[in-house]
């Protein structure tokens, strides 16, 4: 069975493609189902959703799924940042995310590129990288808690750049402990992981988040994942989804096809 994506971005945040041509990529390419979380309003950032369009966002979206109902099942979704203020109570699910770490000197996007980490790493966190991590790692652990989300948005999104500029070792004691806490904690809530291709489309990486022995200690504690594209163009709605899902199944991971599965599960009375 084809699977579904539900971490796309489309024009009203920082895609490139309407969410007309998101829509109909997805129906082209077989999915059932299409989830839209563009970014939720946080001021001042131009890769968030003006706050004035979000009833426009919502709008649209809704006017698709009657369009296309024949065809595809469409959702409303938002991506909910960790420092994002805005109400998610409109919405068919929460996909909740960590983008970035607050220093003295304010916001610092962690997938900014590598250049911009570096800089990170150097004026606010003394040279150490691991601290950063742990920064971090202590937002990420918190995301449920702030946006009550229904799935959990590239865990380890702070490892965007290191296949090209390895500024911090996965294996070092400090980093897997500051993950490992964070991963402790989120295993608790009902909130579901995924797996999210989206770097390996734009270039950056050519593996999926979140690591491997992520994955193995969710698979152990006995949490589905879904599989999302956070696909940022029409030509990638449905990139290396279904590829990714057979790799996970053979690791013991059971796979959720559709938003209804994973709605079962976090908001489960």
């Amino acid at each position: 069975m084809k699977l579904s994506t539900y971490h796309s971005h489309s024009n009203f945040s920082d895609g490139k493609s309407s969410l007309e041509e998101m829509v109909i990529s997805a129906i082209e390419a077989g999915c059932p189902e299409i989830g839209f979380s563009d970014h939720s309003h946080i001021p001042d950032l131009v890769w968030c959703m003006d706050g004035q369009r979000i009833s426009e966002y919502q709008d649209t979206v809704l006017a698709l799924r009657e369009k296309y109902s024949e065809k595809i099942k469409v959702y409303l979704g938002i991506e909910q940042d960790s420092y994002s203020t805005t109400s998610t109570d409109s919405y068919d699910y929460v996909l909740g995310s960590v983008h970035a770490v607050m220093t003295e000197g304010g916001r610092r996007d962690v997938d900014a590129g590598a250049e911009f980490v570096r800089e990170t790493v150097e004026k606010y966190f003394g040279g150490d990288p691991y601290a950063y991590c742990e920064a971090y790692y202590a937002e990420v652990a918190k995301v449920y808690e702030i946006t009550k989300c229904d799935i959990i948005g590239h865990f380890d999104l702070v490892t965007k750049h290191i296949e090209k500029d390895p500024i911090f070792s996965e294996d070092h004691p400090r980093y897997i402990a500051a993950r490992d806490a964070a991963l402790e904690k989120l295993l608790k809530t009902p909130a579901i992981f995924e797996a999210n291709t989206g770097a390996i489309s734009r270039g950056y990486r050519t593996t999926p988040y979140p690591h491997p022995d992520v994955v193995r200690r969710i698979a152990e504690a006995g949490k589905p994942m879904v599989v999302n594209s956070d696909s940022h163009s029409s030509g990638t709605v449905d990139f290396q989804i279904d590829e990714v899902a057979e790799e996970l199944k053979a690791q013991g991971v059971r796979i959720l096809s559709s938003l209804d599965e994973v709605l079962a599960i976090t908001r489960k009375k």
